[in-house]
């Protein structure tokens, strides 16, 4: 598996919310908001938005093919004594706004052709290793078979990334951490510093900022609270890293981000201060520094 090379141009993120509102045709079988509606979706533009509608654009037929893919994991929960939570223990968690806005951000913002509806898949599809960006929500309560074990590190150590967001606490960051000790035993989450040049690739990151749901963060203007539990209060970025120092996993604990990509059109305030400042750069940036590092 080999990660394209993508260059990016006129950085920056839009001085506004200008989400398109677009309402394409769903399926019949997507209409309804129970679990039913994500059980046979492939892409994420198979699923209704949940929040304020998401934006459609489209690339030129010359790069049907060569574009970045969002892609999206479906597993299994392993429980709720994990913290799992919403929408079929987590791994739909954000679907579909986060997945599209966050893709619609990065061709608008840079140059890089992204495709416009995104892709789930499970860990043993065939088709996983055309796809160098795998994402993850809401892990704190996974449960891999021993396929889905063998899969993943496999796609891994054969150039894969995936990127894990929104677990809270740290009953569900040992649950985590167990979860991969089965997948690499002699690796282990190192906490990435802030002089890695993933912070730098294109927005400069100069603290790891929290992200909290929507609801908090509008709160926070009055309480200044953006931790969903006491002991979430200080964000971590942990990565695992392969034997040539690539890295193949990142984690981003005690924090949200999936809502900062989903929620920007819900609130003013809340997208200047967590989508705008916080989750597009740190998004975009993960992205740019995996696709065009080997």
């Amino acid at each position: 598996m080999r990660r394209r090379i993508l260059l990016l141009s006129g950085l920056g993120l839009a001085a506004g919310l200008v989400v398109a509102q677009i309402n394409p045709n769903w399926p019949s079988w997507a209409g309804g908001r129970g679990q039913s509606r994500f059980d046979r979706a492939e892409t994420a533009r198979d699923v209704p938005s949940d929040s304020t509608g998401t934006p459609m654009w489209e690339n030129p037929s010359d790069f049907s093919r060569d574009v970045f893919t969002f892609t999206r994991i479906r597993y299994s929960n392993g429980g709720s004594s994990f913290g799992g939570r919403r929408r079929g223990g987590g791994w739909s968690t954000d679907l579909p706004d986060s997945d599209l806005n966050l893709s619609y951000r990065l061709q608008q913002m840079t140059s890089i052709r992204v495709d416009p509806s995104g892709r789930i898949i499970r860990l043993t599809d065939p088709q996983l290793t055309d796809f160098p960006f795998i994402y993850m929500a809401e892990p704190g309560a996974i449960a891999l078979d021993e396929a889905e074990t063998v899969a993943l590190r496999d796609y891994l150590l054969n150039g894969g990334f995936l990127l894990m967001d929104d677990f809270w606490g740290e009953v569900a960051w040992d649950h985590v951490a167990f979860v991969f000790k089965e997948i690499f035993p002699d690796r282990d989450f190192i906490e990435l510093p802030l002089d890695h040049p993933l912070y730098r690739g294109v927005f400069e990151i100069k603290a790891k900022g929290q992200v909290p749901n929507v609801g908090l963060g509008m709160e926070s203007q009055h309480t200044g609270i953006t931790w969903e539990r006491e002991d979430a209060r200080e964000v971590h970025h942990r990565a695992i890293f392969d034997d040539k120092g690539r890295i193949i996993v990142l984690a981003t604990h005690n924090t949200d981000n999936g809502d900062g990509w989903e929620r920007e059109g819900e609130s003013d305030y809340y997208f200047h201060n967590f989508s705008e400042k916080i989750a597009y750069p740190l998004g975009i940036n993960i992205i740019f520094y995996i696709m065009t590092h080997e």
